[in-house]
């Protein structure tokens, strides 16, 4: 879109904010944008759009001449031009967040923390691709002081892509594992393309916040402006924690300040580092931080845990790939009491290492005396003894968790999965 553009349809904006590219949800007032897919192009919904009560329609096909129709040369692209283009219009400072696992985790707890102190907007659930930040970016309101935007990638260069559209003054990056594989091969792959988000700040002359524990991240951010933390006492960091949790939910020490959090799983002292982090920088007091973290309560299948039928049930089914299935595990192993169990589902989009990874979660599972059901097609191919399951109705069926009591239950797989089911028939 040509300047021109960008400010004539700002100021349609500023009094018609409400952005939706969906015609079936078309309130009164609405731009409706016609975005393409696969399967459909919302050009030819954009009649039905206005019929409905949408004020304007933004279209590229220049068939469509009216004046409610707003003709641009490519939608898709026009929309993150227009993100970026409001992004700099609010002129606040923006956070940008990736990595392989705890990105939305870390994100909602960046949040919570500088909410304390500031007007702030985040990415609504885990909206992060090339369609979802610029739609985060035009939720913005113009009171806001800090904004914070997750930015996923299934592919090479989407990260770059999403840093020129939210521009970010600060950068995170969560942690480097091992996710969509079909795409980056192996780690060094997937170091590679989270790495554009530190170029991209770093070359503006911004900061990035890290984890001094994490070599891989340090490396990725060198000749930048860092501040970071470390609970290995690492001397460069400007924040120092301890983890004094022992046994339950995570509990940190922040100078002479514990913070009893409600998250669970050592996976989680990372993210709730950064946020930490970040809320230091920002001006925050240990006492405000503490209360943002103490009231944080992971949701939406993160981590989210659930007490039913007498059990702890830990339910991670947001997503899953062979990193963050190994540290859930892991932290399964570590807690105490009750009896333990896993219920796991298939980690999608790993091409050609699925057979290899899913072999090797199932052999960790065993070899930590875990019982365990294994659901899926991958995991259906494994060698082990543990039952398994192609889908996750063929484990409803079954009903095995129709009597369990006093047990610690990791629910964790791809979302593709679906495996919270699992607990809607209990």
């Amino acid at each position: 879109m040509t300047e021109k553009e960008l400010k004539e349809l700002h100021e349609i904006f500023l009094t018609h904010p409400k952005i939706t590219h969906n015609s079936k949800t078309v309130q009164e007032g609405d731009i409706f944008w016609a975005l393409k897919g696969k399967k459909f192009d919302g050009n030819n919904f954009a009649k039905e759009a206005l019929d409905k009560g949408a004020h304007i329609a933004v279209v590229d096909n220049p068939k469509l001449k009216n004046k409610r129709y707003f003709l641009v040369e490519n939608t898709l692209k026009a929309l993150q031009d227009f993100g970026n283009f409001h992004r700099h219009y609010v002129g606040m400072p923006t956070i940008g967040i990736t990595g392989s696992n705890g990105k939305t985790t870390t994100k909602e707890l960046v949040n919570a923390v500088l909410a304390q102190k500031y007007n702030t907007a985040a990415t609504f659930k885990n909206l992060n691709n090339h369609i979802g930040v610029p739609l985060s970016l035009l939720e913005i309101p113009e009171d806001t002081d800090v904004a914070i935007i997750e930015m996923g990638s299934n592919n090479f260069g989407e990260i770059e892509t999403l840093a020129k559209i939210a521009d970010p003054d600060f950068g995170i990056i969560t942690g480097i594992g091992k996710a969509h594989l079909a795409s980056f091969k192996n780690k060094d792959g997937v170091l590679k393309e989270k790495k554009a988000l530190f170029d991209h700040v770093r070359q503006k002359g911004g900061v990035l916040f890290v984890n001094f524990d994490a070599p891989e991240i340090i490396k990725a951010a060198e000749a930048a402006q860092i501040v970071g933390f470390s609970y290995l006492n690492y001397p460069e960091a400007t924040v120092q924690l301890k983890d004094i949790s022992g046994t339950g939910p995570l509990k940190i020490r922040l100078n002479n300040t514990d913070i009893q959090t409600k998250l669970n799983g050592k996976y989680n002292l990372s993210n709730i580092g950064y946020a930490i982090t970040v809320g230091k920088y920002f001006g925050l007091s240990d006492n405000e931080i503490k209360v943002a973290l103490e009231n944080f309560v992971p949701k939406d299948m993160r981590s989210e845990i659930i007490e039913q039928n007498g059990n702890l049930i830990i339910l991670d089914a947001y997503n899953a790939n062979p990193t963050s299935m190994k540290v859930a595990l892991e932290s399964l192993h570590q807690m105490t009491g009750s009896k333990k169990m896993a219920i796991l589902g298939d980690m999608f989009e790993l091409g050609e290492a699925a057979a290899k990874e899913h072999q090797a979660i199932a052999d960790l599972v065993k070899k930590m005396g875990i019982e365990a059901y294994l659901i899926g097609s991958n995991f259906a191919k494994t060698k082990t003894d543990f039952p398994k399951f192609e889908t996750t109705q063929d484990f409803i069926n079954q009903n095995i968790l129709e009597n369990l009591r006093d047990t610690t239950l990791l629910i964790k797989g791809s979302r593709g999965m679906a495996l919270e089911k699992i607990l809607s028939k209990q």
